[in-house]
């Protein structure tokens, strides 16, 4: 669900930034180095639902090797998303995955990178900070 007044690039940010956490999900671009830095921000944090704080590089380097990357294994079934810009440039995600009977609840920011990280024609959406916390 995107949270929008009806504006055109209000909605355009929020599916950019949709799309882009949904492609994360998909095997084929967790096992690509070059698809997963193009997603990922320079500036990227994630806390995992381990605990576990991972920063740009560590993640780049996990994350083919990390569940939901094998085409033929488990995969995360996301449900309930929701997205709201929060300023220009910058938009937040929220909703549930289940991988493999393991419940999560995540949050994603998301941010414009471009000329002057405005977003516009040209722009790139990057995941700038992550958050997972598991669902007993």
């Amino acid at each position: 669900m995107i949270d929008s007044t009806g504006n055109a690039g209000e909605h355009d940010a929020i599916a950019a930034a949709m799309d882009g956490e949904l492609r994360l999900m998909d095997p084929a671009v967790r096992v690509s180095a070059a698809e997963a830095r193009d997603l990922l921000d320079p500036e990227f944090v994630e806390v995992g639902a381990s605990g576990r704080r991972w920063t740009y590089e560590e993640m780049l380097a996990a994350l083919p090797g990390m569940d939901g990357g094998a085409e033929d294994g488990p995969r995360y079934e996301p449900s309930g998303m929701r997205g709201v810009l929060l300023a220009p440039g910058l938009v937040h995600l929220t909703y549930e995955t289940v991988l493999d009977g393991r419940r999560a609840r995540r949050s994603s920011i998301w941010r414009a990178a471009g000329a002057g990280n405005e977003p516009g024609a040209g722009a790139r959406w990057r995941l700038y900070h992550h958050q997972a916390t598991p669902v007993p």
